[in-house]
């Protein structure tokens, strides 16, 4: 076999390759979708996927002929949960994704390196302070906002440091989330009843307060960001190679790990701000995406995204169908799915 040969042999399975990464997009576009349509049509009024297609129809000016109770249950209630699950899953995909990437640890996340915590202990502090005066729907995310800043500047501090390491960071991470987890529980503690059932909603996360104002501000900081981090994705591809290699290619390592951790932080604490503490997407979804695309960020990054919206877009179903007629925080559908992910992760970790 002659050289050009060998190189057209490559050239040929590299395209195979890449075709095989973009078809398992598609199939999670499409598989993102249905679990979306399902939600829509899951809830105490079930309506079936061809009411809920025709009333997304009817709203884009399709001539259907859709029945105003189903339109309202359609378009009014469940349209903005359901875009919730798919924008704050594709969040918390991306984030896990880049934490990891950074880190080079399959269990780095922002749930566990505490900015999640931090955004639950923000919001539960402002409704123990009595929102400061100002409306509870504006006062709550910006203390949860506030509050993960304030965790993720501290994580901030250290990547900063010259010396430190990545296995540290991670440590530092875990102690922040176990301290405004604890902080989160004394505000708890000290509160009144009908003020600790407000509480839990930050506790075990929820989508249930989803308006179309709060979904317009996720998903605007979410592509943002999103867009801004896929524009590094050839120099993080490269840190995947190793630092120091990573620096020989002409990468500013110690730019790029702040400005993304800087990104991360910022969609972490928008998401979480409006939601509550979803624990184990970011985990979850970035490793199962590696599994399936590998480390291209090219295709790393939208792979981690879908997961995460199918994923989270999947709990969503499963909250309102569990016990029907009741509808579950998702944090805990999340964990259940999680858990014994992550224990998989951990029996698995020397292969």
């Amino acid at each position: 076999m002659t050289h050009s040969d060998t190189i057209h042999n490559l050239i040929h399975r590299q395209r195979q390759h890449e075709q095989r990464r973009l078809a398992i997009l598609a199939l999670f576009v499409t598989l993102s979708t249905l679990s979306f349509l399902m939600d829509l049509a899951t809830g105490p009024s079930l309506l079936s996927i061809a009411e809920v297609f025709q009333a997304l129809l009817y709203q884009v000016g399709v001539p259907f002929e859709v029945s105003p109770t189903t339109l309202v249950i359609v378009t009014d209630l469940r349209l903005p949960i359901a875009l919730m699950a798919i924008i704050v899953g594709g969040s918390l995909g991306v984030g896990g994704a880049e934490m990891q990437t950074l880190l080079n640890n399959p269990m780095a996340s922002p749930y566990t390196l505490g900015m999640a915590a931090a955004a639950g202990f923000g919001a539960a502090l402002v409704l123990y302070l009595g929102s400061f005066g100002f409306r509870t729907g504006i006062a709550v995310p910006v203390g949860a906002f506030i509050c993960c800043m304030v965790s993720a500047g501290l994580l901030f501090g250290l990547a900063s440091i010259r010396h430190i390491t990545s296995g540290q960071l991670i440590l530092a991470g875990i102690a922040l989330l176990f301290l405004f987890q604890s902080l989160l529980s004394l505000v708890q503690f000290v509160s009144s009843p009908e003020l600790s059932q407000q509480i839990l909603f930050w506790l075990f996360g929820s989508l249930t307060k989803a308006t179309w104002a709060n979904v317009s501000i996720v998903a605007v900081v979410t592509l943002l960001c999103s867009a801004i981090i896929m524009a590094d994705a050839w120099k993080l591809t490269a840190l995947r190679l190793g630092e120091e290699r990573a620096k020989s290619l002409g990468v500013n390592v110690t730019r790029l790990r702040l400005k993304t951790l800087i990104i991360v932080a910022l969609m972490t604490a928008t998401a979480t701000s409006f939601v509550g503490i979803i624990g184990f997407i970011g985990i979850v979804a970035p490793n199962m995406a590696r599994m399936l695309v590998g480390e291209d960020q090219r295709y790393f990054l939208p792979m981690s995204f879908l997961m995460g919206a199918f994923l989270l877009s999947t709990a969503s179903v499963f909250t309102k169908i569990i016990v029907p007629g009741a509808l579950f925080p998702i944090g805990i559908v999340t964990a259940i799915i999680g858990v014994p992910f992550f224990f998989w992760l951990i029996i698995s970790g020397k292969r």
